[in-house]
């Protein structure tokens, strides 16, 4: 009963439109005051699940990706992009899945590769003939590559909760978040071969000027390169490697003249309340965990699920539909928070890697990023576009089946997730 009585509370909160901090919080304070514990522990427990050296690698690649961003390195990007698979029917909308992959080794944050590369992207293929629509869903569902190849916070935040190594988490999205682009790419060909989209297609350009246009987005190209081989050449840990980023980000800035003083503000501005939001947002998920531990819910799931034990696919099936569901009504990092401490000893139980499972709860929470009614990078693209947000999610839906195949890949193929970890972390 009493179960029931923390999460019911909890949702009805956060359904009501309470932040999702002070949902998490007023829950665990109401609580602790039912059952008569000193309310110092919440303190105690918000503080302590902060200090931790792994946690800084969250501020140090927001503010790296918010540096990049304005550096001006998204033109280069998606110049660079276009030069590759603009000659491919669909043209416009494959550089807008190939930006993002790039994009990806930059930013960390689907919501800023939606807005970075987004208003270039839209942009140009408004120009190009593309219905605004088709433009802002596609610029959407190709955001949410950028968090699954390295870099990307959400794994941080997932890192800092569950106590996984985080640089084996960042190699074990290399392939995902190829995948995931491929599949995104031959939805896209199948729709231009249809007819369902139409706009310019760009002639091939010679090798000269694909090679001049990779020389001009090399600086940017770089960052993936120096997060991975610092990692595996175990020269610093990626809180050390997001420190490196930020200052090659500035370094970038410089490069292509667009530092200034001005900029620099706007970003430490920028950055600050992005960081602080989500620190709070973090640290009240502490004493939740406590909580929840401390009523032994995670062994009250583990023993309702006993008789299905031995079906790992079964069990792997319901996990999904219950974080697609959530990512529908609930902000992605507070699924993250309220459903790891509940789902990791379970997953831990019936024998499911702990890296593979931050993959696929990293996806399913990505998916909820581009779903109705909540998805936040839909509303994001939608103002970007401007038009009515019920008309990018139509253009949306046919989408969900390259993002879903993806998810079923990584939920039912380990050895694709694990096999670079295994390879380089041994």
């Amino acid at each position: 009963m009493i179960v029931i009585t923390i999460f019911g509370f909890l949702f009805t909160l956060v359904f009501l439109g309470f932040p999702v901090a002070f949902s998490i919080g007023i829950t665990t304070l109401s609580t602790l005051i039912a059952r008569g514990t000193p309310l110092t522990i919440l303190v105690q427990r918000m503080v302590n699940g902060l200090d931790s050296f792994p946690f800084l690698a969250i501020p140090l690649f927001i503010l790296a990706g918010n540096l990049m961003n304005q550096a001006g390195i998204t033109d280069k990007i998606f110049t660079f992009a276009l030069s590759l698979v603009g000659h491919i029917r669909g043209s416009l909308a494959h550089v807008n899945v190939v930006a993002s992959i790039i994009f990806a080794g930059i930013s960390g944050v689907a919501q800023a590769d939606a807005a970075g590369l987004g208003v270039i992207e839209i942009r140009a293929m408004e120009k190009a003939g593309y219905d605004k629509a088709f433009s802002a869903a596609v610029t959407a569902v190709s955001s949410i590559i950028g968090p699954i190849i390295p870099p990307s916070v959400i794994m941080a935040v997932f890192s800092v909760i569950s106590g996984i190594s985080l640089g084996r988490l960042f190699v074990a999205g290399f392939f995902p978040g190829l995948i995931m682009g491929v599949s995104l790419m031959v939805m896209i060909y199948f729709m231009a071969i249809t007819g369902n989209i139409k706009g310019e297609v760009y002639p091939r350009p010679p090798l000269s000027i694909i090679f001049k246009h990779f020389l001009e987005a090399f600086p940017a190209l770089v960052t993936p390169i120096i997060l991975v081989g610092g990692m595996l050449a175990g020269a610093a840990t990626p809180t050390e490697l997001g420190a490196i980023c930020v200052v090659y980000g500035l370094l970038l800035a410089i490069y292509y003249r667009t530092f200034t003083f001005k900029m620099l503000l706007e970003v430490l501005s920028e950055t600050t309340q992005m960081v602080g939001i989500l620190v709070f947002v973090i640290s009240v998920a502490f004493p939740f965990s406590w909580l929840v531990a401390t009523y032994n819910i995670p062994s009250m799931l583990i023993q309702l699920l006993e008789p299905f034990k031995q079906n790992q696919w079964l069990i792997l099936l319901v996990m999904n539909l219950i974080l697609l569901f959530l990512g529908m009504f609930m902000e992605t990092t507070a699924i993250l928070l309220i459903m790891v401490p509940l789902l990791f000893p379970l997953i831990s139980s019936i024998g499911v890697n702990e890296v593979h499972f931050g993959l696929i709860i990293v996806i399913n929470l990505l998916i909820g990023a581009v779903t109705p009614p909540f998805g936040m990078c839909l509303y994001i693209v939608t103002d970007i576009a401007k038009v009515p947000f019920i008309t990018v999610v139509k253009r949306t839906m046919p989408f969900l089946v390259p993002l879903l195949f993806t998810l079923f890949l990584v939920t039912y193929w380990p050895e694709m997730v694990l096999f670079l970890p295994n390879l380089l972390f041994k």
